[in-house]
């Protein structure tokens, strides 16, 4: 008889801010403080230019489309994504930022309609709106019985993983960022001032800030997730002090390394049985029409559901179902695309050891050593 299962839906990047607030039940004001846009309706036209007309308002699923279906039909535990929005109608425009993503708390339903339950915030956009605009968020989605990791009033609460019961154990969630994915040091909670988990750098001592918190909180049937904001926007090469600190945090009782930040996804690695997403890339946003960086593909997003073992914590599998972004709205990609990303994401993982197949439906699974 097989042993028993724990299994996750991960996401990478989670953008409900600027041009999708705008097409939601409930936007906010558009005015925005960047460069060369000044209102977040413009990145709703320049979709809209891209892929046709985006009716207004949609329904909350509307930005997940096609992939709440997929994710329901995986049943998973647990569904984790990074969220890069402040959830606020409060607060002032963060000085020396050049973007700037909020939704109104009104909106939250695209969020619940998803069935998030936890939301990963040590990012570099949760204080786009400063102090108020980091604590309405936290508030926000509390209310709403999502939990946090990774943010929060003090440094104690940003350190707190999320706690999650499954049927078979629990999942624990640790969240922190680093400079590289542009979390600024002035961002980092303090004992007694509000911001973000941020790790120094990717040193080992900056690996026990994590592991100490393992230890104290793990029991045996846990699983334990680390979930990493680091590293650049493009591009597939791992930096070498990253696998590093991935493999010390696995050495160490982690059981998961989710990595994020970039736009689009990087390499996977199995390591010691245990699962490393280098990076996600992004999953909902308004970065559709937007031109540069074409050759990485952007519009295509992946779903990760990971089942792992119950008992001893080792991957048991590893599926990815590849979306795309269109009319703002998540749709099942079609085959020549899923082609594309299977063998972009099998040639950046095969330095790692990793060998990807795809199934003729256009689903990709990892396989396990």
């Amino acid at each position: 008889m097989a042993s028993e299962t724990i299994k996750l839906f991960l996401a990478g990047d989670v953008m409900t801010g600027r041009g999708v607030d705008q097409i939601l039940p409930s936007p906010g004001s558009p005015k925005l403080r960047e460069g060369y846009v000044r209102d977040a309706r413009d990145y709703v036209a320049l979709a809209e230019a891209a892929n046709g007309p985006i009716p207004r308002p949609v329904e909350p699923d509307w930005p997940w489309g096609d992939a709440l279906k997929v994710i329901g039909e995986a049943a998973p535990d647990a569904r984790v994504i990074n969220l890069e929005t402040s959830i606020t109608d409060d607060g002032d425009f963060a000085p020396g930022k050049g973007i700037h993503y909020r939704m109104r708390p009104d909106n939250i339903a695209c969020l619940t309609i998803a069935g998030i339950d936890v939301c990963v915030l040590a990012n570099n956009h949760v204080l786009d709106f400063g102090i108020p605009g980091l604590t309405d968020t936290v508030d926000v989605l509390h209310g709403v019985g999502i939990r946090t990791a990774g943010a929060g009033r003090n440094a104690a609460k940003a350190w707190n993983p999320a706690v999650l019961s499954t049927g078979y154990g629990r999942v624990l969630v640790w969240s922190a960022g680093l400079e590289s994915s542009g979390v600024s040091f002035a961002n980092a909670a303090g004992n007694n001032r509000p911001g973000v988990a941020l790790l120094p750098d990717l040193s080992e001592a900056s690996a026990a800030l994590i592991i100490e918190r393992v230890h104290v909180a793990k029991r045996d049937g846990d699983l334990a997730v680390a979930s990493l904001h680091w590293g650049s926007n493009w591009g597939y090469n791992v930096p070498r002090g990253q696998v590093q600190l991935a493999h010390w945090l696995i050495d160490g009782g982690i059981d998961i390394v989710h990595g994020h930040s970039s736009h689009h996804p990087r390499p996977i690695e199995i390591y010691r049985g245990r699962l490393i997403l280098y990076g996600c890339g992004d999953l909902i946003n308004d970065y559709e029409g937007i031109s540069g960086y074409e050759k990485f593909r952007n519009d295509l997003r992946l779903l990760y559901f990971v089942t792992m073992d119950a008992a001893s914590q080792d991957l048991r599998e590893l599926r990815l179902v590849a979306m795309r972004s269109r009319r703002m709205r998540l749709e099942r990609a079609a085959r020549d695309d899923a082609v594309w990303l299977h063998r972009v994401l099998g040639d950046a993982s095969s330095s790692f050891g990793t060998t990807i197949g795809m199934a003729s439906d256009g689903t990709m699974t990892v396989v396990t050593p």
